[in-house]
């Protein structure tokens, strides 16, 4: 489990209400170099703990649709 203690959750602006949404904490970036990344739904659950550069390719690949089924 990775200590993301600190962490200030916010959902993402994508989120919808079909439950498919994700919540971010990008200010531990100064604090443990990672942005924490959790299912809203189970926010007592597990959470990923991502590299800045790995998080910026993920969105950037999200954003050019490399993910769209």
């Amino acid at each position: 489990m990775n200590d993301l203690a600190g962490a200030v959750w916010r959902t993402s602006s994508r989120s919808n209400d079909q439950g498919l949404c994700v919540e971010v904490a990008d200010n531990l970036v100064g604090v443990l170099g990672v942005v924490g990344v959790r299912d809203s739904k189970d926010q007592g659950g597990p959470t990923l703990a991502v590299s800045p550069p790995g998080w910026a390719a993920f969105v950037g690949a999200i954003r050019a649709g490399q993910f769209r089924p």
